[in-house]
């Protein structure tokens, strides 16, 4: 206990100390975001951010002696991962190559053997997934890493969520007595919070592609660690629940893209902090707003892997039928796309109930 709690603080204070340096190294080689019409902010921005919050683990990962333990895929598909995210941040590189990246880093997960290799449902049995074991891991890691580069849209939004995200799969870890996983967890927990110190509003530097990636590759791994080799349908469904807020979003994004016949690669300004924002909530309150709104999601995800199979399935159908009301009121994907509004209206509006009697 000594020892990890070193750790968090080791990797606590290395971010705290190195933010400043990397900021001033960012704007040296010129590393900045330049506002746009689809950006909130409205100076340059050093963004390398995401370079900090590596060190910190960096540090982390060699006081808790992890260089000792067997990782040694995961440590690299992390580099290359941040290999990609500092090229983006100096180059911005097409989002192609950028999946490339993504995809080899995810390839030597799988080769190491941490693979989704069953899934048990309630009541049907276990389902053998065989090859396909390799491409859903795949699609795994490259969902998540990418859903938390998208909902990266205002000050110390992502690193928050990335922060409520961790947490609750380091509570559960602990739990459970999963010392790798709370270890990893709690350094990847200390050097995120630590650069929020810097990155919430007003933030001073942005983490990038360099921090959104490596963030999102960190709980996608952390979440596959948890259900190594074998998963029932409900301990899969768990990590989901947690990232709630990232899934959702990326969801709506790409939902929305093809009903305006966009690209789903393109970017827009409908997000679910964009649309807050253009309803009137000031940028710090939409930002403990959508943490308050992830948060909700950690504690259904808690009581989902306590609970009956029922239980569980009203957890489910209860989250599902909020996030459309959510989507519908917000219009994060049109303003006209309101069905399960429309539904509502129709059965219980007071001019319905009129025309009911009327008919009678």
């Amino acid at each position: 206990m000594e020892t990890l709690l070193l750790t968090c603080l080791i990797s606590f204070l290395t971010v705290l100390f190195v933010t400043p340096l990397v900021i001033k190294f960012a704007i040296f080689i010129g590393v900045t975001d330049k506002p746009d019409k689809r950006k909130v902010h409205q100076k340059i921005m050093p963004r390398l951010g995401g370079l900090a919050i590596v060190i910190g683990v960096v540090a982390g990962y060699y006081t808790a002696g992890l260089q000792y333990s067997s990782v040694t895929s995961i440590t690299l598909g992390g580099i290359i991962i941040v290999v990609v995210g500092l090229l983006d941040d100096k180059f911005t590189i097409s989002p192609k190559m950028k999946l490339a990246g993504q995809l080899i880093a995810a390839l030597v997960i799988v080769r190491s053997g941490l693979t989704i290799d069953f899934i048990s449902i309630p009541f049907l049995g276990k389902f053998e997934l065989e090859f396909w074991a390799y491409p859903v891991t795949i699609f795994w890691i490259l969902a998540i890493t990418n859903a938390i580069n998208l909902i990266d849209g205002l000050d110390g939004l992502a690193g928050g969520i990335s922060a409520i995200v961790i947490s609750t799969i380091a509570i559960m870890a602990g739990l459970n007595g999963n010392v790798l996983i709370l270890t990893l967890s709690l350094i990847v927990l200390s050097s995120t919070v630590a650069f929020l110190f810097y990155n919430f509003h007003p933030a001073k530097i942005f983490m990038g592609d360099t921090g959104a990636l490596f963030l999102g590759y960190c709980i996608s791994v952390l979440s596959l660690l948890g259900l190594y080799k074998s998963v029932t349908l409900f301990s899969f469904v768990v990590p989901i629940i947690i990232l709630g807020v990232p899934v959702f979003d990326t969801t709506f994004a790409i939902i929305r893209r093809l009903a305006n016949k966009q690209p789903i690669s393109a970017p827009d300004k409908g997000h679910l902090h964009h649309r807050l924002l253009q309803l009137g909530l000031s940028h710090r309150n939409t930002v403990l707003l959508i943490y308050a709104l992830s948060i909700l999601f950690s504690v259904a995800a808690a009581i989902f892997s306590s609970t009956t199979v029922w239980g569980a399935i009203a957890i489910i159908a209860g989250l599902l039928v909020l996030l459309e009301v959510i989507a519908e009121l917000i219009g994060l994907v049109h303003h006209k796309y309101r069905p399960l509004l429309f539904i509502w209206k129709k059965i219980f509006s007071p001019s319905s109930s009129q025309q009911v009697k009327i008919e009678k």
